[in-house]
């Protein structure tokens, strides 16, 4: 298995598939780096060579931010807008919905960590 910036990514899949097991990389970036590289989209990620995976893991640090450094901003992000008391800091300190959707009936589908919620009375 292929580690790049402490990752270990599938061996079977095809490379543009395996690469977006990182954190902050989706297809579209998984496919800019391979052209950037110049590597082939179908080859799997088993047939990588060392230099191969040192020249990925050089250009997601340099011009992505991608895995702890994009954790730790989202979670700055969210941490400033708690404190400044916006109505999204609020939802997100509450545990509720933070984007507008509906939550007289649906608000079953929690952010976090299951919640049992009881059956009611009659």
């Amino acid at each position: 298995m292929p580690r790049i910036i402490g990752i270990d990514i599938p061996n079977k899949k095809r490379l543009v598939i395996s690469l977006t097991y990182l954190y902050g990389v989706g297809s579209h970036v998984s496919k800019e780096i391979i052209k950037k590289l110049n590597l082939n989209p179908d080859m799997h990620a088993e047939q990588l060579t060392e230099e191969n995976i040192a020249q990925i893991s050089v250009l997601l640090q340099n011009d992505f931010v991608v895995e702890g450094d994009l954790r730790r901003k989202v979670q700055n992000d969210i941490k400033r807008l708690i404190s400044i008391g916006s109505y999204r800091g609020t939802r997100h300190r509450v545990g509720l919905p933070v984007r507008g959707q509906q939550t007289q009936t649906n608000t079953r589908t929690r952010k976090g960590k299951k919640k049992t919620i009881s059956n009611k009375k009659k």
